[in-house]
């Protein structure tokens, strides 16, 4: 009983906190890989979902609209940021949240949720975005170290969890392609 109400008090203290904060410019907090792992998570809830599930229209619905909201913020350089909402306060690309976005942009296209005619080029514009983040070493960078908002890190920042994501996207395109 006490894990339980520890566990309540942490989720309650959580989201209030993150309702109030706010970017620099005003806007709430958007975390790309946050909102990334929703919109992969939708993309795999579906994949194993049965097409006659009786709220499978509502998950559709919330994914379609996911996607296009988050196609409408992608940066010039194919990338989203850390912060979706504040480019300025969050000039740097970030590539986990990147890579979860491409995976579920691709599925969606693959799965025929999405438009491809509308969806493709956002998809080609991230990979050749997320290439260009593959260093001589073969690490990829540009990903943000684990925590639970957006946040600073290097061009050089690298950790598993991101390249999983990584995978993912590639993968994703792969059968989208096929």
């Amino acid at each position: 009983m006490q894990a339980q109400q520890r566990t309540g008090a942490w989720i309650k203290q959580t989201h209030v906190r993150f309702l109030d904060r706010r970017e620099p410019n005003g806007q709430a907090i958007f975390w790309a890989r946050g909102n990334g792992w929703v919109l992969a998570g939708l993309a795999r809830v579906l994949e194993a979902m049965p097409a006659d599930y009786p709220t499978r229209p509502r998950y559709v619905a919330q994914f379609k609209q996911m996607a296009a909201a988050l196609a409408a913020i992608q940066g010039e350089d194919g990338l989203w940021r850390a912060g979706l909402l504040d480019a300025d306060a969050h000039p740097m690309p970030e590539t986990s949240g990147t890579s979860l976005i491409t995976y579920g942009l691709a599925y969606g296209v693959d799965a025929g949720l999405l438009d491809r005619q509308e969806f493709e080029p956002h998809i080609s514009q991230a990979w050749r975005g997320l290439v260009a983040h593959i260093y001589a070493d073969g690490r990829l960078g540009a990903i943000q170290p684990v925590g639970d908002a957006p946040g600073g890190f290097k061009p050089t920042s690298s950790y598993v969890y991101g390249v999983g994501a990584f995978l993912m996207a590639g993968s994703a395109i792969y059968r989208m392609c096929d």
